[in-house]
């Protein structure tokens, strides 16, 4: 690079502004300059590589696995956290942990949140919620049926409750059972006013939040009584079924999956879950990875937190990216 005049002003405006910390106006006093000058000035700085930034990311940080992935399944935002060990339970609890921090700092005032019922990385995330300390959301609602084992009956209203308690918005309960026994019992049950009106809520809904679940229903859901039976599952199987939202089932593809158990369910579609300005899903650890890189290629969710182990192997998923990208 020949010395010039040009590029000895830009040198002495990008030192005092980096290395001497002044600011612009001050910069624009002290040579004479005009400060829409200085700013130019800074720019071509950058541009000419007098000027360059660099970013370093704190350990325990996974910034370029995180980037990978939004451009890889067309995320809005990824958030990768860290775990010591590839373990189901130790992704859990970070990313609940991780899940907290992200709605505590993201949500807005004015939000309607919606909530699936029956996520153990939903409870995580709660325990380590702080209530709000500024106006939040205006609305907690309850995106899946809740009622089922009698053991187990009020625990997707408390969830629900909790939630809306600590962001400070009222909670809009779905008074139906995640699953019925036939088709019939659940167009009965969508013709009652109070279920009814509980689905309308769901249309309103800005920031859906749910989990991701394999074939194999957790314990946590397993208990609820909000399952198929083994011979539905294998049914399931058979249909090419890796893992579900809400109890809607999808393929390794990310295909919806076609059966006659879809339609006895009570909450929120596929489709429906994909229409939120945002879905966040809290899914990781390896029993859940097919279900989780399903989901990812239906592009039912757009923003996802999840392990780093999990984050790595999904990273490798290369059939996923566009072709304009991976060209």
């Amino acid at each position: 690079m020949t010395p010039t005049p040009l590029l000895r002003l830009m040198t002495k405006v990008a030192r005092l502004y980096y290395e001497q910390g002044m600011r612009q106006a001050e910069i624009a006093a002290q040579l004479d300059l005009s400060q829409s000058r200085v700013s130019r000035l800074l720019k071509q700085a950058e541009k000419e590589g007098i000027v360059r930034i660099t970013v370093a990311v704190p350990q325990g940080f996974h910034a370029e696995l995180e980037d990978r992935l939004q451009v890889l399944y067309g995320l809005r935002e990824a958030v990768v956290v860290d775990c010591e060990h590839d373990d189901d339970q130790e992704a859990l609890r970070a990313i609940g942990a991780a899940a907290a921090a992200y709605l505590e700092t993201t949500l807005t005032s004015g939000e309607i949140l919606g909530i699936s019922s029956w996520s153990e990385t939903l409870l995580a995330m709660l325990d380590n919620m702080h209530p709000s300390a500024q106006p939040g959301a205006e609305a907690v609602v309850q995106i899946l049926g809740g009622s089922g084992n009698p053991a187990a009956e009020g625990h997707a209203t408390r969830l629900t409750s909790r939630l809306a308690q600590l962001v400070g918005g009222e909670a809009r309960f779905l008074p139906a059972p995640g699953v019925v026994g036939s088709r019939e019992s659940a167009r009965a049950l969508l013709d009652d006013p109070f279920v009814a009106a509980a689905m309308r809520w769901m249309e309103e809904i800005t920031l859906a939040i749910v989990g991701i679940g394999a074939l194999t229903p957790s314990k946590l859901l397993a208990a609820s009584g909000n399952v198929f039976t083994a011979e539905e599952l294998h049914e399931l199987d058979e249909l090419g079924a890796v893992g579900d939202i809400c109890l809607r089932f999808f393929d390794a593809d990310g295909v919806p999956v076609a059966s006659t158990l879809d339609e006895r369910v009570i909450g929120l579609d596929l489709e429906q879950i994909k229409r939120p300005r945002r879905t966040l899903a809290l899914a990781g650890g390896p029993r859940k990875f097919s279900a989780i890189q399903g989901a990812l290629r239906g592009r039912f969710v757009n923003v996802l937190i999840t392990d780093r182990f999990t984050a790595e192997r999904l990273a490798g998923d290369w059939s996923s990216v566009p072709e304009e990208v991976s060209a």
